[in-house]
């Protein structure tokens, strides 16, 4: 996806959270000042693959999930979900964190030649400046939801879990399959759960670009709110 696709669904999240431009462009600028061009090259070769996107919820402890990750060509996982896949025994292909958990695992993984899309939004500067600096940086994709800028890139999406998925989208993934996801779960805050809303959204809005019916929307799709889509 191009920024210019991506940039009206921005601008509604924006108006929808309250959140500052100005604030995401900082946070992209620190991240920017901390990085270097990210070669794509190293991230598995999601073309023409079933690509995993696993999310850190509750469900990713289900056997058949587990299963499901373990038979996709490439992994892609969120956050925590990594630490759940890893001690499982299933390889992990690319981290996606805005890092509000878990940072020794992003250094870990950079450090061992696993890429890790770090993404920097307004509030979350000083884990930037706190992590990456202690980063491999070869192996650290930096992405923002704003305007890209330098070796800041934005393949689209809005959390963790629904941007590994627009990434692998980005990179040509042939079909992707959901572990992991609990848009439904009660153990979240008011504001996570309002940010589930809008990683369902943009799972629908991924799903009709791609001309693909992803299965975690089975069930769903007739409630998901559309007004703020570019669908026509």
């Amino acid at each position: 996806m191009e920024y210019d696709e991506w940039h009206p669904v921005y601008e509604r999240i924006l108006r929808a959270f309250g959140f500052d431009r100005r604030a995401d462009e900082r946070a992209r600028d620190v991240l920017a000042s901390l990085s270097t061009p990210f070669e794509m090259d190293r991230l598995a070769d999601a073309a023409g693959a079933t690509v995993a996107i696993a999310g850190a919820g509750p469900s990713l402890e289900d056997p058949d999930q587990l299963e499901r990750a373990r038979e996709a060509d490439v992994v892609f996982a969120a956050s925590t979900a990594v630490d759940v896949l890893e001690s499982r025994s299933i390889a992990v292909d690319c981290m996606s964190t805005d890092l509000d958990k878990n940072p020794e695992t992003v250094r870990r993984l950079t450090h061992r030649g696993t890429p890790v899309a770090v993404h920097a939004h307004g509030d979350n500067v000083p884990a930037v400046e706190s992590v990456v600096p202690d980063c491999d940086d070869a192996f650290v994709l930096p992405t923002t939801q704003a305007e890209p800028s330098g070796p800041v890139v934005n393949t689209g999406g809005f959390t963790d879990g629904d941007r590994a998925a627009f990434l692998a989208d980005h990179l040509g993934a042939r079909r992707l399959v959901f572990v992991g996801w609990d848009f439904d779960d009660p153990a979240v805050d008011p504001m996570k759960a309002r940010k589930l809303e809008w990683a369902e959204r943009l799972l629908y809005w991924l799903e009709r670009r791609r001309d693909e019916r992803f299965g975690v929307l089975d069930g769903r799709r007739a409630d998901v709110e559309t007004s703020d889509l570019p669908i026509e």
